[in-house]
């Protein structure tokens, strides 16, 4: 097998949080939770899970925009946690981020056309301003945008036009991999539709690879190659995009899968209804971090041993004692 793109090994991902007039450490919430992952070139990852399960934590502890904890990052087989600022500034190149706000996410007192040329001025791509003009109306162009958007400011567009801007933008250092931090969550649906069209047509034909972070199950199944869910901190199943919706195991997979939409008013699904809300990441659950609302959770066995990502076959994974 070849080495993968990215390997993530055993990330950790901590925030503390102090309080009293000293500001001591009174508690931690626990964001990541020893989660471990691989991207292989040219393929996208689709990462799963509900609002604070840590899927975008671990994207940007990945590109080290949030210095990780504790574990492992190897890009093309270099060691990521041991770079230095100049290694990482240059790791930059192939390593990029799409934000999930497309309003906050771009400067509102920068052009368009600035704000893309900042990442070719920082990274030394144009020997002149002319050919890094040319560059800008190619990644415009490119993003289906005209050459004379790069006057305006962000304001003067649409949510959709502005995603296309901060794609332009990741797209302006020729990186190899891209984390899509929830691209399309605050579009219209006719919109997101447009926006991962765009990004499949990108894929192709610039050999990317991603990691797709979004919570919305129908639009990771039709980019993704695999599948990762994430439940409070934690990777709870991987498997390949079909297979993850066709036979899920892991009780938490077979939940969310049930709340999906079928457009087909003929086609019944049972709805699972979870019990309970999802535990505080200050204080998490032991052993299996699902069991205090998994259906058919085994005590003690699930309360107090931590079930680990063991491989059923054919690539699917899943972190559960009764099931695999």
């Amino acid at each position: 097998m070849t080495e993968p793109l990215l390997r993530v090994k055993d990330l950790v991902k901590n925030f503390s949080l102090t309080g009293g007039i000293l500001s001591r450490e009174v508690g931690r919430v626990h964001a990541v939770d020893h989660v471990s992952l691989d991207i292989g070139a040219g393929e996208t990852l689709g990462v799963v899970g509900e609002s604070g399960c840590g899927k975008s934590t671990t994207g940007r502890c990945i590109l080290r925009l949030i210095e990780p904890t504790a574990g492992e990052i190897w890009f093309e087989g270099k060691d990521v946690m041991s770079m230095d600022k100049t290694a990482l500034r240059a790791l930059r190149r192939d390593m990029q981020i799409i934000f999930q706000d497309p309003y906050a996410s771009l400067n509102p007192r920068m052009t368009v056309g600035a704000i893309i040329a900042e990442a070719l001025v920082i990274h030394g791509i144009g020997k002149t301003p002319e050919e890094q003009r040319d560059r800008v109306v190619e990644l415009l162009e490119t993003v289906g945008l005209q050459a004379d958007h790069m006057r305006r400011y962000p304001h003067e567009f649409s949510g959709g036009q502005r995603q296309r801007i901060g794609i332009a933008r990741a797209l302006a250092v020729d990186p190899k991999l891209i984390v899509c931090d929830e691209p399309v969550s605050a579009l219209d649906v006719s919109i997101q539709a447009q926006v991962i069209n765009l990004l499949e047509d990108l894929q192709e034909k610039f050999s990317l690879t991603y990691m797709f972070i979004a919570h919305d199950l129908s639009v990771v199944e039709h980019i993704s190659t695999r599948v990762a869910v994430m439940y409070l901190g934690r990777v709870v199943e991987i498997a390949p995009s079909r297979e993850l919706y066709t036979n899920p195991l892991h009780p938490y997979t077979e939940a969310l899968l049930s709340a999906v939409p079928i457009p087909d008013p003929k086609v019944k699904r049972q709805r699972i209804m979870l019990q309970g809300d999802v535990p505080n990441p200050i204080n998490p659950p032991t052993g299996c971090h699902f069991h205090t609302r998994c259906p058919i959770r085994q005590l003690p066995l699930c309360s107090t041993e931590r079930p680990e990502l063991r491989e059923t076959g054919g690539g699917h994974w899943v972190s559960c004692h009764l099931r695999g």
